[in-house]
C-alpha cells in the first residue's frame, strides 16, 4: 500500500424526501461515511459479510501491484448513535498491525576462548516498507548489531540483514527474505496535511509487549531533536502525547487513516526515568522517503551541508547587530572555514558585543553575541524566518552538489544573493 492507492467514494442521495446530513471523507485510501455507517480501510479482509455492506456507499480500492495483491478492505458497521472512535481505532489496528514488527538486536558476546555467541542486546520496533522485504526502523535500534531478528504479529520470526543506517536521521533499513510472508507494506501520509490536534496512533513493542497500540494527539509540530550524532539535529519532528516507551523506537506513528506520519524515535521525561511522561517524538515520514532509498542502494545517505552555525534572529539583537528589529531570519554566528558557505563568501560574526545569548558549555561561561555576521532571509526564493527553516529546506529538497541561492542582509545595510554549492555533511 502506498500513496498511489486511491479509494474514491460514491454516495447516492435518496431520490425522495430530505437528504441526511452526510460527511464523506477520503484520505489517501480511507473512506468514512456517516450516512452509510461504514468505515473502510484498504489492506485487510472484510470485517463483515458482503451482505452487510451498503452498496450505495461502497468503496472501490485501486488494483494492487501484481507482486503482492492486497486483501479486500475492512468494512465496519457503525450503528446510529454509537461511538465511531473505537471502531476506527480497531480498523487502523487490523490494517497496520500485520505490517509492524519487533526488531531484536543480536550482538556478538565473547564468553571465553573459542566461545562467541549471539545474544540479544536490545529490541525495538519497525514496519514493512515494501513487499520486497524491506523493514524500516531506527538506527539506534540496530546499533552494534551483528545480526537482527524480525518478529511478526503472528510470532513468525525471520533473520534480517542491516542494509544501512544513518545516524543523522536515526533511520535504518533491514532486508528479509519475503518468501511465504505475504508482506503488506504501510501507507505513507502527506506530512503537509498533519496538524496539531490530529489523532496520533502508535503501534509497536514497548517493554517487549509486541502489538501494543497507544493513542493520543499530535501535540506539537516543527520540533527539533538531537540525532545520534549529537553535532546535528533532526528538524520538523512530530511531537505526540500518545504514550511512547522503550521498545516503541522504530515503530510507526499513524493518523486516523492508518497512514504513517512518522517513525517513533525519542521520549522526553524528567528525572532520568525512561518511561513515557507525555512527550514523544517521531521523525517525519518525508525524511524516511529520502533516506530509505539511499540506504537500500548504497548503505548510506549523504546529507547536504552549508557549513554554518547560527541562531534564529531576535529583535532584541537589533541595536547590537544593526539589523531592523522587525526582520526575520537566521543569523550566521560562524561560517566554518573550508566549507561551502565560507568558500562562497558568507560571513559570520567577528566583533564582540555585550549581548549574552547562551552558555559556553565547554567553559561554563556566558556566550556573547558577535556582530558582523550575515542574516539569511531566504533560500531559493523561500523565506527563512528561523534557523530551522534552513535545515528543513536541506532535508526536504536539497542534495550535495546542488547550488542554493541565499538571500542575505549584511551588517552594513546592503542586501545580496550568495550562491552556495552544497557539500556533504561531515561526521563532525
Amino acid at each position: 500500500m502506498d500513496s498511489k492507492q486511491r479509494a474514491p467514494v460514491i454516495v447516492f442521495a435518496a431520490l425522495i424526501g430530505l437528504v441526511f446530513l452526510c460527511l464523506c471523507v477520503v484520505v489517501a485510501g480511507v473512506g468514512v461515511s456517516r450516512l452509510s455507517g461504514t468505515v473502510t480501510l484498504p489492506g485487510q479482509r472484510a470485517e463483515t459479510a458482503q451482505s452487510n455492506v451498503v452498496p450505495e456507499a461502497s468503496i472501490v480500492t485501486a488494483e494492487q501491484p501484481a507482486v503482492n495483491p492486497a486483501p479486500a478492505p475492512v468494512v465496519i458497521d457503525i450503528q446510529p448513535g454509537s461511538d465511531p472512535e473505537p471502531e476506527i481505532l480497531r480498523a487502523v489496528y487490523r490494517k497496520v498491525n500485520p505490517a509492524v514488527v519487533k526488531v531484536i538486536n543480536l550482538a556478538s558476546i565473547n564468553l571465553g576462548p573459542q566461545t562467541d555467541e549471539l545474544l540479544p542486546q536490545g529490541q525495538g520496533s519497525g514496519f514493512v516498507w515494501d513487499a520486497s522485504g524491506l523493514i524500516v526502523t531506527n538506527a539506534h535500534v540496530v546499533e552494534g548489531a551483528r545480526e537482527v531478528q524480525i518478529v511478526f504479529f503472528d510470532d513468525r520470526t525471520v533473520s534480517g540483514d542491516v542494509l544501512g543506517a544513518d545516524a543523522n536521521s536515526d533511520l535504518a533499513v533491514i532486508k528479509i527474505d519475503p518468501g511465504g510472508l505475504n508482506l503488506v507494506p504501510v501507507e505513507r501520509a502527506n506530512i503537509d496535511e498533519v496538524q496539531v490536534g490530529d489523532r496520533a496512533i502508535a503501534i509497536g513493542a514497548p517493554f517487549d509487549f509486541a502489538g501494543s497500540m497507544t493513542v493520543g494527539t499530535v501535540s506539537g509540530l516543527g520540533r527539533s531533536i538531537s540525532s545520534l550524532n549529537s553535532t546535528y539535529t533532526i528538524p520538523e519532528v512530530i511531537q505526540t502525547d500518545a504514550p511512547i516507551n522503550p521498545g516503541n523506537s522504530g515503530g510507526p506513528l499513524l493518523n486516523s487513516a492508518g497512514q504513517v506520519m512518522g517513525i517513533n524515535a525519542q521520549i522526553r521525561s524528567d528525572g532520568g526515568v525512561r518511561a513515557n511522561s507525555g512527550v514523544g517524538f517521531a521523525i517525519p515520514i518525508y525524511i524516511a522517503e529520502r533516506v530509505v532509498p539511499a540506504l537500500m542502494q548504497n548503505g548510506k545517505y549523504e546529507h547536504p551541508f552549508i557549513g554554518i552555525s547560527g541562531r534564529t534572529y531576535s529583535p532584541e539583537w537589533a541595536e547590537a547587530l544593526g539589523f531592523p528589529a522587525n526582520v526575520k531570519g537566521a543569523y550566521v554566528l560562524e561560517a566554518i572555514s573550508d566549507f561551502p558557505a565560507a568558500k562562497a563568501g558568507l560571513r559570520g560574526g567577528d566583533r564582540d558585543t555585550n549581548v549574552v545569548f547562551g552558555m559556553n558549555f565547554a567553559t561554563g561561561e556566558p556566550a556573547y553575541l558577535k556582530s558582523g555576521g550575515d542574516l539569511i532571509v531566504g533560500i531559493n526564493d523561500r523565506p527563512v524566518e528561523r534557523f530551522d527553516d534552513l535545515l528543513i529546506y536541506l532535508f526536504r529538497f536539497a542534495s550535495p552538489g546542488d547550488t542554493v541561492q541565499l538571500s542575505v542582509m549584511r551588517s552594513d545595510g546592503s542586501e545580496t544573493v550568495v550562491p552556495v554549492e552544497l557539500g556533504v555533511r561531515p561526521e563532525q
